[in-house]
C-alpha cells in the first residue's frame, strides 16, 4: 500500500492511495480462510470445500469488502502518523473507477482540511466582572401580585352593570339547531369568562353588555372541523339567561394564597419566590459572563481557520435569520439564501471559538456524562406531553441529535474550567443594571 501526498496548501490536504492487486487478492483470501470452516456446500463436509470454490463463489463479493477494508485502513494509519483531524468528512474518490478491472491496482484520491494546531492560551491573565443580584422587596412583592392574579376570584357587579370582557357571566343556557335541543347544549348556572375563548366562536363575543337578569339570544355556527359531526358546520341558537355578572378579583396576599401554591405560609411564599427570583438572575448573570468571556478569548486567540467549516456555517447562519425575517416560511423550498460579509465574519468567531473550546476541553479532559445527557434528554422530551418514552427512544437511535443535546453541556463545562482558572470578581448590583447588559448583549 503507497500514500503519496498530492497537495499541502495551508490547512488543504490531498494524498493518493493505491491499494495494489496482491494486496486485495491476499485479503480475499484471508477472508475466505476464516469463513471455510462454517461453509456447506452440495457434495463436500462442512469446512472441506476447496478454496477454488470459495473464491469463485464468494470472491467478487468479498472483493469489495476487502477493498473497502483496506481503504478504511489507509485512511486510519494516515491520520495516526500524521496527526492530521479532518475538519469534515475527508472527500475519496477511487481514481478511473468506471475502467477499472479486477486484476488492477486500487488508486483512490483523498483530500480534506485539516484542522489547525490551536495555540495555548493564558486563562489566568483572563479578569472579568460577574453581576450578582438578590430578590428585593419590590421585585417579589411584584412577583406575588402576579400570582395574586392567576389566582384571581370574581365578585358580582352592581346590579344593573353591563359585561366587559374579562368579566364573569353566569347564564343558564339551552343550544338548537333547526328549533331542536341537541345533547350537551344545555347548562346551569355556567361560569364562563367573556374572553376565555373556550366556547363557540362568536358565542362570548354576543355578551358582552348583558346584565343580570336579562335573556338573550346567541347566534352562532359551528367551526366545519367540531368534533361532534352532527353540528358541524351548523347553524345554532343559544337560548340564554343571564344569572349574574362578575368582575375579576385578586385574590388576597395572605396565607391562604400561599397555601394555594403549595407553601405553609405567606412568609414561606415569599422564600420561594427570592429563591426562584435569584436562581434566574444567577442564570443570567452567567450568560453575560459567558459572552464577556468569548470576547477576550477571541480576542485572545488567533488561528487558521477551515475554510469548509466557516462556509457552511455562515450559509446556517444566513439561512436561520432569513427565516427570523420571514417566519410565515415554514419549509425549505426558497432561493438560496447568500451569505453577506456581516454571515462571515460571525461564522469565523462561531468556528474559532467552537474550535478553541472543544480543543481546551479535550486537554482537559472534560467529558458530558451518561446521567447529564439524559437529564438533557428528558428535559427536552416534557416539550412532549404523553410521549416523552417515543421521543427517549428517539434520541438513543439518532447520533446527530445526541450530538446537538451534548454540544452545549460540553460547552458549558468547558466554560467553567475556564473560569475557574480566570480572575473573576463578583459585583453586586441592581436588576435594572443586570436587564441592562442582557439587552446589550441581545442587541449585537
Amino acid at each position: 500500500m503507497q500514500v503519496t501526498e498530492t497537495l499541502n496548501d495551508g490547512l488543504k490536504r490531498g494524498y493518493e492511495i493505491v491499494v495494489t492487486a496482491s494486496e486485495l487478492d491476499a485479503k480475499v483470501n484471508e477472508k475466505l480462510v476464516e469463513a471455510q470452516p462454517e461453509i456447506e456446500m452440495k457434495g463436500f463436509r462442512k469446512g472441506k470445500v476447496p478454496m477454488a470454490m470459495l473464491k469463485k463463489q464468494f470472491g467478487q463479493r468479498l472483493l469489495g469488502e476487502a477493498m473497502q477494508e483496506s481503504i478504511d485502513g489507509a485512511m486510519a494509519e494516515h491520520f495516526e502518523k500524521s496527526g492530521d483531524r479532518p475538519a469534515m468528512q475527508p472527500k475519496v474518490e477511487m481514481i478511473d473507477g468506471e475502467n477499472w478491472k479486477e486484476g488492477d491496482d486500487v488508486k483512490i484520491s483523498m483530500s480534506y482540511e485539516a484542522l489547525p494546531a490551536i495555540p495555548e492560551a493564558d486563562m489566568s491573565g483572563i479578569e472579568l466582572e460577574r453581576m450578582v443580584v438578590k430578590a428585593d422587596d419590590a421585585a417579589i412583592d411584584e412577583a406575588l401580585n402576579s400570582l395574586a392574579e392567576t389566582a384571581q376570584d370574581f365578585a358580582s357587579r352592581r346590579k344593573g352593570s353591563k359585561a366587559k370582557e374579562g368579566d364573569q357571566v353566569v347564564l343558564d343556557f339551552v343550544g338548537k339547531v333547526d328549533g331542536e335541543a341537541f345533547d350537551g347544549g344545555a347548562a346551569e348556572d355556567y361560569p364562563l369568562v367573556l374572553g376565555s375563548n373556550s366556547f363557540i366562536p362568536g358565542f362570548e363575543d354576543q355578551l358582552v353588555g348583558v346584565k343580570a337578569g336579562d335573556e338573550t339570544a346567541v347566534e352562532v355556527t359551528f367551526p366545519e372541523n367540531y368534533g361532534a359531526e352532527n353540528l358541524a358546520g351548523k347553524a345554532a341558537v343559544f337560548e340564554c339567561t343571564i344569572k349574574d355578572v362578575k368582575a375579576p378579583k385578586a385574590a388576597e396576599i395572605d396565607d391562604e394564597l400561599a397555601k394555594k401554591f403549595g407553601a405553609e405560609d405567606l412568609a414561606a411564599l415569599k422564600g420561594q419566590i427570592a429563591e426562584r427570583l435569584e436562581a434566574e438572575y444567577t442564570g443570567a448573570a452567567r450568560a453575560v459572563v459567558k459572552r464577556a468571556l468569548l470576547d477576550k478569548l477571541d480576542a485572545l486567540v488567533q488561528f487558521d481557520l477551515p475554510p469548509s467549516l466557516v462556509e457552511a456555517e455562515a450559509a446556517q447562519i444566513a439561512h436561520s435569520l432569513w427565516h427570523e425575517e420571514n417566519p410565515d416560511v415554514h419549509d425549505h423550498n426558497h432561493d438560496t439564501i447568500e451569505p453577506t460579509a456581516e454571515h462571515t465574519a460571525l461564522a469565523e468567531r462561531r468556528v474559532r471559538l467552537g474550535l478553541l473550546l472543544a480543543e481546551i476541553g479535550r486537554k482537559a479532559e472534560v467529558e458530558v456524562t451518561d446521567a447529564e445527557m439524559t437529564q438533557a434528554i428528558m428535559a427536552q422530551a416534557r416539550q412532549y406531553p404523553g410521549q416523552e418514552r417515543q421521543f427517549f427512544e428517539f434520541i438513543q437511535q439518532n447520533q446527530q441529535m445526541q450530538q446537538q443535546l451534548r454540544a452545549p453541556i460540553f460547552e458549558d463545562k468547558v466554560v467553567d474550567h475556564i473560569l475557574a482558572q480566570a480572575k473573576v470578581t463578583d459585583k453586586e448590583v441592581g436588576k435594572a443594571d443586570l436587564e441592562a447588559a442582557i439587552e446589550a448583549m441581545d442587541a449585537e
